[in-house]
């Protein structure tokens, strides 16, 4: 796994956290207990922080990165993302803040300042603008992403199922 520091910050790693071989992980990111990083993943915390949380799976090619402070942004964008959240496939996630409980569909891109609430679904392929928020509890689809309908409780409880699977999954990655 590639794991390294940049400028003095350095990755904080929770207990039990798997990070693929093929995957980089660089600067002021903290991953949360149980999470995964799957290959060919990029998390760079390098003129911002990122903060992961527990059980929270970042699948492959996903792209996580933050905004640096400068004269059109003043204080720039950490990227904070929750707990039991599974990214899908080659997503990109930038500067913005998803809540816990959330899937990310694949190829999905999630701007600056942007806030997805907790229990979201966003379809693969979405495009969620800069400083747009997205109520929780609903399903969320196109490019603009709008609001679909709202999730049934299978729906809501889908994001436990999956944050579990994927714990397993890296557990076994984990055993060799």
């Amino acid at each position: 796994m590639s794991v390294r520091s940049f400028e003095n910050m350095h990755p904080r790693l929770g207990d039990k956290v798997f990070i693929d071989p093929t995957a980089l992980v660089v600067g002021d990111v903290e991953i949360g207990n149980d999470s995964s990083v799957w290959p060919m993943a990029t998390i760079r915390g390098d003129v911002h922080s990122i903060k992961i949380g527990e059980r929270t799976s970042i699948q492959d090619g996903c792209v996580l990165h933050v905004t640096h402070a400068g004269p059109y942004d003043p204080e720039g964008h950490d990227l904070i993302i929750g707990h039991d959240v599974t990214i899908g496939h080659k997503a990109m996630i930038h500067g913005c803040t998803i809540e816990s409980n959330c899937l990310i569909g694949m190829g999905s891109v999630v701007m600056d300042n942007a806030i997805i609430r907790s229990n979201v679904v966003l379809g693969a392929n979405s495009l969620v603008p800069p400083g747009r928020e997205l109520e929780g509890g609903f399903l969320w689809v196109g490019s603009p992403a709008r609001k679909i309908r709202a999730l049934n409780d299978e729906e809501i409880q889908f994001f436990k199922y999956s944050a579990e699977n994927y714990v397993k999954l890296k557990d076994r990655y984990l055993a060799g």
